[in-house]
């Protein structure tokens, strides 16, 4: 894990949770959350960043969100 921190606080604990969110048109009608995302955020301030779960799977998100 990088040693840079949070960007707002630089706290280093952080985690990580699983969100779905409806999109617009006839999913977000029907309330169909076909766009998922994981969201990184800060355990000491809160400041969050999401990230596209379809396209992070393959780099360390938590290093993501640490600048690493």
């Amino acid at each position: 894990m990088s040693n840079q921190g949070c960007i707002k606080c630089g706290s280093k604990n952080a985690d990580t949770k699983e969100v779905a969110m409806t999109g617009t048109g006839l999913s977000k009608m029907f309330d169909i959350q076909h766009n998922q995302f994981v969201v990184v955020y800060c355990n000491n301030c809160g400041y969050s960043e999401f990230y596209n779960k379809n396209s992070s799977r393959g780099s360390n998100i938590l290093d993501l969100f640490f600048g690493g």
